[in-house]
């Protein structure tokens, strides 16, 4: 397990470092610069500005530069927060977004996986058709139009929780941008499950267990679940993506002072630095969620490890 962990490692970081490059150049390719200003700044403060933070050399001396600084931990300056490194902005709002993030995954593995299962053992029946009817909702409906919802009806109508802000350590704040998140992963993972539970519940061998007449509940989870909860891994970094470009609005639409409101306001701005700081983490987690999944695979089906 200790080498197919490693060998996996080793083909991330490459492409970190492609994500890393075309990112840089992609977002010096856009129209405007950082320094764009409703009224135009004079040609010598201009200057002198771009010489202040190199962007006056040429593009792959400012790439080898970034590379160098990057090698180090160090992503630059930001070019809108005055007195602020892309680093120092990252850890005041990476804790945010990861903590809702967390809980949203969580949220849709715990609710979503007894979903399914219980609508697999009630196939074809008036549960089954209601859990997966309300699944399809909750696939269709994306989080920024679940959120206002939540916000008017448990905020502003019933005066429950809070509709926007953040309070270090208050839970009611998370309430509603973590159930905005949670939807749409919940009803794909319980989707998933239902399927891959029926299939695993006509293999042979669960028949096998059956007729040597061992517990139902005992078949279901010891034998079914642990197969049936293949496709459900392999759909872990879809989640983490969903979870993570949803918090990017519901961050913004909520007052959440996480990363996803900084990549938004960074790509508004045409701060470089911050948006390539956004990016790089955002990248690094879904590479590190596919690693996860790998080995939540190599584990689930030892199969896959061996062959590999």
């Amino acid at each position: 397990m200790i080498r197919y962990f490693l060998k996996r490692l080793a083909g991330a970081i490459p492409t970190l470092l492609v994500i890393v490059t075309i990112s840089f150049f992609l977002v010096r390719a856009a129209p405007g610069g950082p320094f764009d200003q409703e009224q135009s700044l004079p040609p010598e403060i201009l200057a002198n500005l771009q010489s202040a933070y190199g962007l006056d050399q040429p593009m792959w001396t400012q790439y080898g530069r970034y590379l160098a600084a990057l090698a180090h931990g160090d992503f630059g300056p930001s070019f809108k927060y005055k007195d602020f490194t892309v680093t120092e902005l990252i850890k005041q709002g990476f804790p945010v977004t990861l903590q809702i993030g967390c809980m949203a995954l969580i949220l849709a593995l715990a609710l979503g996986i007894p979903i399914g299962t219980f609508a697999a053992l009630r196939h074809n029946s008036i549960a089954d058709y209601a859990t997966m009817s309300l699944a399809v909702v909750g696939i269709a409906i994306p989080s920024f139009v679940v959120l206002p919802f939540l916000g008017l009806l448990f905020g502003i109508r019933l005066h429950w929780l809070p509709v926007a802000g953040w309070e270090p350590g208050s839970i009611r704040h998370l309430v509603l941008p973590v159930i905005a998140l949670t939807l749409p992963p919940l009803a794909v993972i319980a989707r998933l499950t239902r399927g891959s539970m029926l299939e695993v519940l006509r293999s042979l061998y669960i028949r096998t267990a059956l007729a040597k007449g061992l517990p139902w509940r005992t078949v279901i989870l010891r034998h079914a679940l642990r197969p049936a909860l293949l496709p459900v891994a392999g759909y872990l970094a879809p989640a983490v993506a969903s979870i993570m470009t949803g918090s990017l609005v519901v961050e913004s639409i909520a007052g959440l002072p996480g990363i996803g409101r900084y990549l938004v306001q960074g790509a508004l701005n045409r701060d470089y630095t911050l948006v390539m700081g956004m990016v790089i983490i955002y990248s690094a987690l879904l590479i590190l969620m596919g690693l996860v999944v790998d080995l939540l695979y190599a584990w689930l089906d030892p199969r896959v490890r061996f062959q590999s």
